[in-house]
């Protein structure tokens, strides 16, 4: 049976960005029942809002995908750190959860996540202190988290418990020029010795991340191949039966499958993350549905930002109250979708881009033949996910026609 999660009761007021609820506060249930129509309820622009419709398609197509292809699944839950989304990625047959940071971890406990993958290093003994009284607490929570040296061996050994349950280590593979990870093998069998050696420690297998490595497909290739003879490796020198093999990000998740799908002598385990809001920039130019039999359309750009065209002071272009402080910038600007007009008529937004943000402000160059006025509205889609979803502590979900349908509060 999928694990319930305890979703904290958050509440909508004057502090929710995007809402005008002037008065009191109203739970994020109220405000689903209460708030009706995008264009017609209590909101204010700018405002961000996911789409159930794409949302769905999206959390159902790596579903499965990784069902399809003998894939473990434990989505990266830094993308949205909203336990509403965490409980439908659980619901749609994903094994756990994977964050980033040791307070990220404290998050999903507290929602009561129960798998629960640290795709790092940590060397933070209060916090290896407190996961490691949290397994001997709680039987059912399972734990795995990153060592690339000694030293973190180390500090994960100086908390252990090693008349408990022990906390179980993956081994972390990285590339040249890449961020964590034991460059060579040499090093993965030194960091899996030192950590077989340890009381209260377990080793576990491998992971790495594929989103570094340059050069293609062929040299992604061989990246999860030398992760896979890693894995042989420490099996042979430490008697493990099926390592764990983790790898993932949301670029090469088809060759994770062609080379670990279905695998008996490695248990493998995808991390991928961004698919869930998926988005019309960087993913929709890299995913692997680009080269899947599924097409492209697999997955749908589910987040969406609206603003309002708020002064059109020169000829070819336009000011929208849009900025930094609520679009990321990081892979590329917003993307315009469509504009709609005051009385509710809609246009291709096709040519119209983002030149410059400002804190609040869009700067948008216009393309000969669309005009646009103070009082239009805008719709963007977004690129990066990741850094999306934390500049919105509530968002709404709309249907297909744009009726709000729940409120999803994230927890950065």
């Amino acid at each position: 049976m999928t694990e319930r999660l305890t979703i904290p009761e958050e509440h909508v007021d004057r502090r929710t960005k995007g809402v005008w609820w002037p008065d009191g506060s109203v739970t994020l249930d109220e405000f689903a029942q209460q708030a009706g129509n995008l264009f017609t309820g209590p909101f204010t622009w700018p405002l961000m809002v996911l789409r159930e419709p794409e949302l769905t398609r999206n959390i159902g197509a790596l579903s499965a995908f990784t069902e399809q292809h003998g894939l473990a699944f434990a989505p990266h839950g830094k993308t949205s750190m909203a336990p509403a989304l965490i409980q439908r990625q659980l619901d749609a047959g994903a094994w756990g959860v994977t964050a980033a940071t040791a307070n990220q971890v404290l998050a999903y406990r507290s929602f009561g996540v129960r798998r629960i993958v640290l795709a790092n290093e940590l060397l933070e003994t209060r916090a290896l202190a407190w996961i490691a009284a949290e397994l001997n607490r709680d039987p059912g929570f399972e734990f795995l988290f990153y060592a690339d040296s000694a030293e973190g061996v180390a500090a994960a050994a100086s908390v252990a418990d090693p008349d408990g349950r022990p906390l179980r280590v993956l081994v972390e593979r990285g590339v040249p020029g890449g961020r964590t990870g034991c460059r060579d093998r040499a090093g993965v069998l030194a960091v899996a010795d030192a950590v077989a050696a340890a009381p209260g420690l377990e080793l576990a297998g491998v992971a790495g991340y594929e989103g570094p490595v340059t050069g293609g497909a062929d040299a992604v290739r061989a990246f999860l191949r030398d992760l896979r003879t890693d894995a042989a490796e420490i099996a042979r020198a430490h008697g493990l039966e099926r390592p764990v093999l983790s790898v993932g990000g949301s670029a090469w998740f088809d060759l994770v499958a062609e080379e670990f799908g279905g695998a008996r002598d490695v248990w493998p385990l995808l991390r991928s993350g961004a698919y869930v809001a998926h988005d019309d920039g960087l993913y929709r130019r890299t995913t692997p549905y680009r080269r899947l039999d599924e097409g492209p359309g697999a997955l749908a750009g589910a987040l969406e930002l609206w603003a309002q065209i708020t002064s059109t002071p020169e000829d070819g272009s336009a000011i929208a109250g849009l900025g930094r402080r609520e679009a990321n910038y990081d892979a590329g600007f917003p993307v315009p979708r469509t504009v709609r007009r005051p009385d509710g008529s809609r246009h291709p937004a096709e040519g119209l881009e983002i030149e410059a943000l400002n804190d609040h402000h869009a700067y948008l160059r216009v393309p000969p033949g669309l005009e646009l006025h103070p009082g239009d509205l805008v719709s963007f889609g977004i690129s990066h996910p990741c850094t999306a979803f934390d500049r919105w502590s509530v968002i709404p979900v709309v249907d297909a026609e744009d009726t709000v349908v729940e409120a999803v509060a994230t927890y950065f």
